[in-house]
């Protein structure tokens, strides 16, 4: 079944039709969430995402347990189509939609399966730059969409963009259904699939258990907490920040997004590469922890338009920072336990996905940052509503915080090489407690750090 053999341009394809719908729903997503909690709408918009995040964090490794068993095509079939399910409720009947979004986190992991389905396609020394190609891909779809969704919404309203987005998302289905063929070969998988599944492949807290018996790894994973936490909040709350607060319009709004997806696709490729060979992987994730703190020291202070785009600048240059951690992850683990570690800081990620949304919210609620009237779309660049507090942005000043703890403690992670790592002892008990589980994995724990957070 499919359409030729199995390939990495299948696996962009997919992932290419998911997120440009969802892009094309950025402005009307601002306007319904409005309208549906008029009251501490920053809450409620937090709530909604940290449970999303929460159950993607919960559900994550039982779905990728279960895809080396019945095979990838069902899973990303299952993943995108209950993504996508909530879009043409957005204006069918919006309380619908927010308790949709909420529970499709149980679903949303597609990257997931994504990279399971490039790592059976690719030799080893072909995945980081497929990965790469699926990373640009979705960094590409979010450039893009939003414009689209903008301009369709400005000038047709925002029935036509989720029509569109509906379409678009069927399309993806039934791309799946039609042209992808299945990456698993039947030889590969377990006799009995549900034999083939222990309680640790499916508990999502089991690797973060190891963590602590490894002293290379236990900082690098602090750093990741603390610096993707603020990350993940602020990635769930700025537009509707942007629009309400600093009175960005729609347009401005896809501007933005657009013009720090493309600095931060030129900061990962150009700048990185650059960085890494003349101060080294350490000395990158600090710079560009440096770079988060002052961005969102920026966005927390900051009340005029201007002064967020010169903080977004500095966000794409701060982008550099889990690529690095990366590299640094990749040196200190031993080769037999690459997929183990980067499967933990996989996780890490997806628990501040849960964790990030609430707490900005708590904290917008806490400070009585509320919206107290919906800004016409043609005010961009004229008054914001007024903060009833001297920092405007009260979250993304205690996110400054938090990654200023991430910086300190990014300070002791061991720049040892990957033949010094293999003496570590408690390093090898990581692997020899997980072998079971990567023998089984097929390589779907091999992913790249964090290659969806380029935007």
């Amino acid at each position: 079944q499919g359409v030729g053999r199995p390939s990495v341009y299948h696996a962009v394809v997919v992932i290419f039709l998911e997120f440009f719908a969802w892009g094309l729903l950025t402005t009307p997503m601002l306007t319904v969430l409005h309208e549906t909690f008029p009251h501490h709408t920053f809450l409620m918009n937090g709530l909604i995402q940290g449970v999303k995040g929460f159950l993607s964090f919960l559900s994550a490794p039982l779905i990728g347990a279960l895809s080396d068993a019945w095979g990838r095509k069902s899973f990303l079939l299952l993943t995108v189509f209950f993504t996508c399910v909530p879009i043409p409720l957005m204006r069918i009947s919006p309380w619908w939609y927010f308790a949709m979004i909420s529970v499709s986190g149980i679903f949303s992991v597609t990257f997931s399966v994504i990279f399971a389905y490039v790592a059976d396609v690719t030799q080893e020394h072909e995945r980081t730059t497929a990965y790469g190609l699926v990373s640009a891909t979705f960094a590409a779809s979010l450039v893009t969409s939003p414009a689209i969704g903008a301009y369709l919404s400005a000038s047709y309203g925002d029935s036509l963009v989720v029509l569109m987005a509906t379409l678009v998302a069927a399309v993806d289905i039934c791309f799946i259904l039609l042209a992808v063929p299945e990456s698993l070969p039947e030889k590969m998988r377990p006799a009995s699939w549900g034999s083939s599944i222990s309680w640790e492949q499916a508990d999502p807290f089991a690797s973060l258990k190891k963590v602590r018996k490894d002293s290379a790894v236990l900082p690098i994973c602090i750093t990741v907490f603390l610096s993707y936490l603020p990350e993940a909040g602020q990635y769930s709350s700025f537009f509707l920040y942007l629009r309400q607060i600093i009175g960005f319009g729609s347009a401005s709004i896809a501007a933005f997004i657009a013009v720090v997806g493309i600095l931060s696709i030129i900061a990962q490729t150009v700048f990185l590469s650059i960085l890494m060979r003349s101060i080294g992987d350490k000395n990158t994730v600090l710079l560009g922890l440096g770079f988060q703190i002052l961005q969102l020291a920026w966005y927390g202070f900051g009340s005029q338009s201007w002064m967020m785009w010169a903080a977004g600048a500095i966000a794409a240059m701060s982008s550099i920072t889990f690529p690095a951690i990366s590299a640094l992850v990749s040196r200190n683990a031993e080769a037999d336990q690459q997929g183990v570690v980067q499967g933990i800081i996989t996780g890490i990620r997806g628990l501040c996905n849960g964790l990030g949304p609430a707490l900005y919210g708590f904290i917008f609620f806490l400070f009585h940052v509320e919206l107290n009237e919906l800004l016409p779309d043609h005010t961009s660049g004229k008054k914001p509503v007024p903060a009833p507090t001297i920092v405007p942005g009260p979250p993304f000043l205690v996110g400054a915080c938090v990654v200023l703890l991430a910086f300190l403690v990014a300070l002791f992670i061991p720049e040892s090489s990957k033949a010094s790592s293999t003496k570590n002892h408690s390093s090898s008990s990581i692997g020899s407690s997980l072998s079971s589980s990567l023998d089984q994995s097929n390589g779907e724990d091999i992913e790249p750090l964090l290659q969806d957070s380029s935007v």
